[in-house]
């Protein structure tokens, strides 16, 4: 182990001790109950900022790092793509979740459509959240891997046990404080970085990537169909994003939540730009690197000492446990909470409080096992957990929201068609990153497959209580046509949109206009004949 494997573990090491011994102090605010799930709903807006700052932007930037080294300056629509799905959450979800006092999407397809339901969504969303804490975490371990020789795997291990001890203690008050520290060690290291990139290789040096790789600064270069996909599962994630709403909704009001989102949005920035400049610097540097999570260790153990190399790479693991942290304590919830509450109703919120602190642990040697089958690709977890969890909940969500006529049936059979459906695909794929079967992602099939059977089940099997209802014509004919031209769309121009990767999106998109007509216009019989009453009174 050399001088900068001293400096980072240590400062790692010493870093997460103050974070423990902070979470014990917030054991004393964790309290029981609600209170350690959701903070006792008093957070302040500037919490929730540090909160969402910590969650998606650290995760985003460790992304962008490594995307801009590979694509280039691309790597921007990623955080584009993350933002935007910040601000359609502050300005459209989080006033009425916070109003219904909602504290996990697990928890709310369990409410509305029973226990089975409840069970079923926590633990296929629990399994999800520890391979997103794994692909952030590799980004920590690949740096601790560089400068210590210690494997990626048991780099990986090192990061889920400091993340179990400390979040066993303070729950929900112990992600704000560490989200509020992450934040000022997030500072720290893009003012290093920057002296790094000022030092070598400078804005001349960029200049000449420029000359020497001119597709690195092309807007487009991570490809259209990687861009789209980007754009989709974000805006897809507006209405899954449960570890968000967990922290957004510990707010004292729903206008602090609100305020919260918005000023994550700005600080959210300086991780895009940073995040940018520094995987481009590490391109022009080090350019035969094949991971830019590796070459950026490299790129900095040549140009700065050990000791700032050293609080460069604690700002890496805040990143990590930004996002691991909020992660595995949102699946424990809907694992301990949400299962363990549908499987003994009957359980005390002290139970319920110690069931998701034994959860946390399994979630933990998950994670761990998790780190020894593939630390190696990243992307591999994201992708795989993105099916698992989307495919599995997307429907179930917005039915409980705005349609009442589906029944427990078909949440039960659109939970598991579309996470059986997405994982059949990936299986097709022989579990590869990027290159899937007939070149469509498995998350718009498994998704599709998830809408299909939830109209198909509700239609067929409550045949007789529901009605066709054009309550607004201008809208229903609205979607009708562009059901209509997406099917026309679809298949005219299929062979271009396979070629360029696209036609799995604009299927599930033909099939989520024909989810929104159903639910505008198929309608229970006792609601309509009530809307009519009302009108002829």
């Amino acid at each position: 182990m050399n001088s900068y494997g001293v400096w980072v573990i240590t400062l790692a090491l010493l870093y997460t001790l103050a974070l423990i011994i902070a979470g014990n102090v917030a054991k004393r605010k964790a309290g029981r109950g609600e209170q350690y799930f959701i903070g006792g709903r008093t957070f302040k807006w500037w919490t929730v900022a540090f909160c969402i700052t910590g969650l998606f932007s650290g995760s985003t930037y460790i992304s962008i790092v490594e995307l801009s080294y590979l694509t280039g300056i691309s790597a921007i629509w990623y955080g584009v793509a993350e933002t935007l799905q910040v601000l359609l959450i502050a300005l459209l979800l989080i006033k009425s979740f916070r109003e219904k006092l909602i504290v996990t999407i697990t928890g709310l397809i369990g409410d509305q459509f029973g226990r089975r339901a409840k069970a079923l969504s926590g633990a296929i969303t629990a399994f999800a959240f520890p391979m997103w804490s794994v692909a952030t975490a590799i980004a920590f371990a690949s740096a601790f891997h560089v400068f210590t020789g210690v494997s990626l795997s048991l780099s990986v291990a090192f990061t889920a046990l400091l993340l179990f001890v400390y979040l066993q203690s303070g729950g929900m008050w112990a992600v704000a404080f560490t989200q509020t520290m992450n934040t000022i060690v997030f500072a720290i290291m893009f003012v290093i970085g920057a002296a790094a990139f000022f030092i070598n290789p400078g804005i001349s040096g960029l200049q000449q990537l420029a000359i020497d790789q001119p597709g690195m600064f092309d807007w487009g270069g991570a490809g259209l169909q990687v861009i789209l996909v980007w754009f989709a599962t974000f805006l897809v994630n507006v209405i899954l994003a449960q570890a968000a709403f967990q922290m957004a909704l510990s707010c004292r009001t729903p206008e602090e939540g609100q305020k919260g989102l918005l000023v994550a949005e700005a600080m959210s920035i300086p991780f895009i730009l940073f995040g940018i400049l520094f995987g481009l610097s590490a391109a022009a540097v080090v350019p035969d690197a094949s991971l830019g999570l590796i070459a950026l260790p490299q790129y900095l153990m040549g140009v700065l000492p050990a000791p700032l190399v050293g609080l460069f790479f604690l700002g890496i693991w805040a990143c990590a446990l930004g996002w691991g942290a909020p992660c595995q304590f949102s699946g424990a919830t809907s694992l301990g909470k949400d299962v363990g509450s549908a499987i003994f109703p009957d359980a005390s919120p002290e139970k319920l409080v110690k069931y998701t602190k034994w959860s946390l642990l399994f979630l933990t040697g998950l994670m761990i096992v998790f780190g020894f089958l593939r630390t190696e690709q990243s992307a591999w977890w994201n992708v795989l957990a993105w099916t698992m969890r989307n495919s599995a909940t997307f429907a179930p969500v917005v039915a409980a929201l705005f349609w009442p006529l589906v029944t427990k049936r078909a949440v039960l059979g659109s939970l598991f068609g579309g996470f059986a459906a997405g994982l059949l695909w990936y299986h097709l794929s022989n579990w590869h990153p990027s290159d899937f079967f007939l070149n469509i992602h498995p998350v718009w099939v498994g998704m599709s497959v998830n809408i299909l059977t939830m109209v198909v089940f509700t239609v067929v099997f409550s045949y007789g209580t529901w009605k066709i209802s054009m309550t607004n014509p201008v809208k229903s004919s609205a979607v009708l046509g562009t059901v209509i031209v997406l099917l026309a769309v679809n298949g005219y121009f299929y062979e271009t949109l396979h070629a360029a990767g696209v036609i799995g999106l604009t299927l599930f998109l033909n099939v989520l206009a024909l989810f929104i007509g159903s639910i505008m216009c198929i309608k229970p019989k006792s609601t309509t004949m009530a809307a009519k009453k009302e009108v002829v009174s």
